[in-house]
């Protein structure tokens, strides 16, 4: 679990309903026209913008935002100065069976045995963090739709009230439920966008970015073996790429 997300996630929401039951109790927030206009508008709204498996699957993605991260740049360093040192040493067939860190890493490691080479690997593992960036970008579409529909959903929502409102002016009962659904349909809306679903779409960006980053480092340690580069050469190159903490930690393991 992702420890940082999880408590700002619920940090968040403890806050606001924490100011709702120190100011009166959670009730008075609660409009159960304000919601179907904002939340069910914003999710059959939001269907609309893509197909039905991208959709559902966008659900499972923003899970990953609060799930730890498996990329591990210092390990990935680690073990691709290993296998250059015994590709060097042995040849490329010496990676034979040879254990990684993921599957991408296992699939490049694979054609340089199969004797792909340098142009051949770069373009197939290109082609393939392109496919994956296409993959996270549909379903970060999905909650970028959220973000972007609730609030506008809660301007409907006031807009409804309002008309109600002023279309009821002489029945005083009828107005304190068309102010209700005015102003709480813009609460949810600004909710769905800032505490919700646009935290979520940042986290989900950067993870995208990092995994980009973690398979291009991939991809250099690998065109290093293809080259047949020195161990310490592929290492100071994959060095350049990280940050200096990490740069500094590494150096100081080997």
């Amino acid at each position: 679990m992702d420890i940082a997300a999880l408590i700002g996630f619920l940090g968040a929401f403890a806050m606001i309903i924490g100011s709702m039951i120190y100011a009166g109790g959670v009730m008075p927030f609660v409009d159960i026209p304000s919601v179907l206009i904002v939340f069910g508008g914003t999710i059959f709204s939001a269907l609309s913008t893509t197909s039905l498996p991208t959709f559902l699957a966008s659900f499972k993605a923003m899970g990953q935002a609060f799930k730890p991260s498996k990329l591990q740049n210092d390990a990935l360093v680690k073990r691709m100065v290993e296998l250059s040192a015994l590709a060097r040493k042995d040849g490329m067939m010496a990676l034979e069976g040879q254990p990684v860190p993921d599957k991408f890493f296992e699939k490049g490691l694979q054609l340089l045995i199969d004797g792909a080479d340098e142009a051949k690997l770069v373009k197939q593992l290109k082609q393939e963090v392109k496919a994956m960036k296409g993959r996270h970008e549909g379903a970060q579409g999905v909650v970028k739709a959220w973000v972007d529909i609730g609030p506008a959903m809660g301007m409907i929502g006031t807009l409804i009230g309002l008309v109600l409102m002023l279309g009821n002016m002489s029945d005083v009962a009828a107005i304190g439920p068309a102010m209700a659904v005015a102003l709480l349909t813009t609460l949810y809306g600004a909710m769905v966008a800032n505490v919700v679903f646009g935290p979520i779409l940042t986290k989900l960006q950067s993870r995208t970015s990092a995994e980009v980053d973690y398979r291009n480092l991939i991809i250099e340690g690998l065109r290093g073996i293809a080259r047949g580069d020195s161990p310490r050469l592929i290492e100071d190159q994959l060095l350049a790429a990280l940050d200096p903490l990490d740069q500094v930690k590494l150096r100081a393991a080997a």
